[in-house]
């Protein structure tokens, strides 16, 4: 009991940390259409930022700082990308995608030339260094601040999407552009700030992502960037709140398969996907269940020389 009680929490604490990413992508991707590889990017830099930051300062202060350092990081980074680069490439996805492809491989090659490509410690605070008893399990603190910061940024992008004047302007200009803007409202600055908030959830997710592993390297954005991109195509665009249940998923199946797969949590996440991929209905087709249940009651053709 106590082993499934560790894995369960550990593995709401990765999916915590799945959704931290997957929501700035989700964002980016279902609000502008922008396909956005050098989403990795963005957390890579936040992180060795964040952990510069906490090794100077020291402790939970130290901590805290970094945080914020690793989210402006982030925003700042991502606001500059769409401003110089994404601006002039809406509508445009082929060049979207070489160009973000071109900086998730330049950033973290650049990263490594500065700081090396060996991975590092990340400074934990004691006060979350330990565990605390569940259940008869001993089970890290720091999933717990994960699963609360994951909560906080769920309430607080669905409060930005329906209680924020930017928010209903970028979703009315992804509608209708052109009407939005005929209105006299600057539809283009919305969407910086919806690519300057993504950037932002990444460099949070780069902190609590050196807080979840306890080491940084500078290839590390980019693996975590493919799971966060199985969330995304799991949850779909509907809601980010499917998303952030898509990202449980995968926490929860990858640490399972982990433990009782004999560490094959990175394939049970693959099949994850393909299960879903491949149930998924395709446009006016119904689900597979439904398309095999009006096959087989289909009514039967008549051929020359017997029955089909």
């Amino acid at each position: 009991m106590d082993t499934l009680v560790l894995l369960t929490l550990t593995g709401l604490g990765l999916g915590a940390l799945y959704f931290l990413i997957a929501s700035g992508l989700a964002l980016i991707f279902g609000l502008m259409d922008v396909l956005n590889f050098a989403h990795g990017a963005f957390l890579t830099v936040s992180v060795y930022t964040a952990w510069r930051t906490a090794e100077t300062v020291g402790g939970m202060p130290g901590l805290l700082l970094a945080a914020v350092v690793g989210t402006l990081t982030g925003l700042l980074l991502a606001a500059v990308v769409e401003l110089v680069l994404i601006r002039r490439l809406y509508g445009r996805v082929k060049e979207q995608i070489l160009v973000t492809v071109g900086l998730s491989l330049a950033v973290p090659a650049l990263v490594q030339t500065v700081w090396g490509a060996d991975a590092r410690p990340f400074p934990v605070p004691d006060a979350l260094a330990g565990t605390v008893g569940v259940m008869g399990a001993r089970v890290p603190v720091n999933r717990f601040l994960l699963i609360a910061v994951a909560l906080l940024v769920l309430a607080g992008i669905h409060l930005f999407l329906s209680r924020t004047r930017y928010g209903l302007i970028v979703r009315a200009g992804v509608e209708d552009r052109a009407m939005v803007t005929a209105l006299g409202i600057d539809v283009t600055r919305a969407f910086t700030l919806v690519f300057a908030l993504g950037g932002a959830l990444a460099g949070l997710a780069g902190v609590l992502g050196g807080l979840y592993f306890g080491s940084l390297s500078p290839h590390q954005g980019t693996s975590m960037l493919v799971f966060a991109f199985v969330v995304v195509i799991i949850g779909g665009l509907v809601s980010i709140t499917s998303v952030a249940l898509s990202a449980l998923t995968v926490g929860l199946v990858q640490q399972y398969a982990n433990y009782y797969a004999g560490g094959y949590g990175d394939l049970a996440v693959v099949v994850l996907l393909a299960a879903v991929v491949l149930s998924r209905p395709a446009a006016g087709t119904g689900s597979p269940l439904t398309r095999l249940r009006r096959a087989l009651t289909a009514p039967r053709t008549r051929y020359a020389g017997g029955t089909a």
